[in-house]
């Protein structure tokens, strides 16, 4: 899709997509699950959980941060990451509106 071909679409429908996309590759949401487990802010921690690279581990973080998937905290030299609730909440309330619509959908 085109950059001006976004603006024939609601701010939601950007705002999803551009949510969608952040999670479309399997490190990413590698990430998103270790941060859930670990339940905390981290920082170097993701290096050793991932077998990739810190420069390839820093570029996924970046995609997930812009999408406003995860937030950041600097501490000290360190930069801290966790998830940000309130992007998570945007994604449970459509798709929980995706649900309801499915499951009262009358199509055989």
């Amino acid at each position: 899709m085109g950059a001006t071909k976004t603006i024939h679409f609601t701010d939601q429908q950007n705002h999803i997509a551009t949510i969608a996309k952040a999670l479309d590759h399997p490190a990413r949401i590698a990430i998103i699950e270790y941060l859930l487990k670990v339940n905390t802010c981290i920082c170097s921690d993701i290096v050793d959980e991932l077998p990739l690279a810190q420069s390839t581990i820093s570029q996924h973080l970046k995609e997930l941060k812009n999408a406003g998937l995860i937030k950041r905290n600097i501490e000290g030299t360190s930069i801290c990451y966790c998830i940000d609730e309130k992007t998570f909440g945007i994604l449970k309330a459509y798709f929980g509106n995706i649900i309801l619509s499915v499951n009262n959908q009358k199509c055989s």
